[in-house]
């Protein structure tokens, strides 16, 4: 039984992701702020901390950083707490219970909001610094979107730039770039007075939002045996969004 841990598991495409490996004979240790095996709080140090030592003893054999808060958060420098810093310290502290495991695989769930116009490269390089209070600061300054498409571009280029050396150690290191998806997480979006009118002004080819199960299920893609080739990839999983604003780009 491959055993997998999943952020963010109590809600959203977490918990969809949860519901999908479990459905296939799988278990999952899911990490969340509540209703979860390990609860902690992955916007703080201290929370990643409690986190890593409570999976201490776990067999991992795969990964997924889905925990996330969206631009209308507050207080806003938790977005790029939450979104870079706890994603990527979950991942990296968990590399070496991976590189155990069998036929081991992580995945990040970044944002097609990373490769958007309006990212702020100060938040982007303070994330890759390891600098989480200037990133803090920074989000503080520029604000929400600002924030968020700062720390999933970080996560991004945080994956591509360690997924060689994962390979190497026998764990094939992915993300995943939603565009939107109806989750908790975009109804509350939905409703800010600043980000509502934006997100649903947002352009997506396919004519809706997506769907939580239909991101499990390329992650279930991701993490399992048929992309065994597949090292440091991004796939936009945004109804065409991507593609219509950035053709050439790729």
């Amino acid at each position: 039984m491959r055993v997998t841990v999943v952020t963010g598991s109590a809600s959203g495409i977490g918990a969809a992701v949860r519901r999908r490996l479990e459905a296939a004979g799988g278990r999952v240790i899911g990490v969340d702020l509540h209703d979860a095996d390990v609860v902690a709080d992955l916007a703080s140090a201290e929370g990643r901390a409690r986190a890593l030592a409570a999976l201490g003893d776990e067999r991992v054999d795969g990964l997924v950083a889905c925990a996330g808060i969206g631009p209308h958060a507050e207080p806003v420098a938790a977005i790029v707490s939450l979104n870079y810093f706890g994603a990527w310290g979950i991942l990296d502290g968990l590399a070496p219970a991976l590189a155990s495991g069998t036929r081991p695989a992580a995945v990040a769930v970044a944002s097609n909001s990373a490769v958007l116009p309006g990212v702020d490269d100060a938040i982007v390089a303070a994330c890759l610094d390891g600098d989480e209070d200037e990133a803090r600061r920074r989000a503080i300054a520029g604000g929400g979107h600002s924030a968020y498409a700062g720390a999933k571009l970080a996560l991004l280029r945080r994956i591509r730039r360690e997924a060689p050396a994962w390979a190497a150690r026998g764990i094939r290191l992915n993300a995943v770039a939603p565009g939107p998806v109806m989750t908790p997480l975009l109804r509350g979006g939905l409703e800010h007075p600043v980000y509502g009118p934006a997100i649903r002004g947002f352009p997506v080819p396919a004519g809706r939002f997506g769907t939580p199960d239909e991101i499990a299920a390329t992650i279930a893609f991701l993490l399992g045996a048929e992309a065994a080739f597949c090292c440091g990839a991004v796939l936009f999983v945004d109804g065409g969004t991507d593609a219509l604003l950035r053709p050439d780009a790729f």
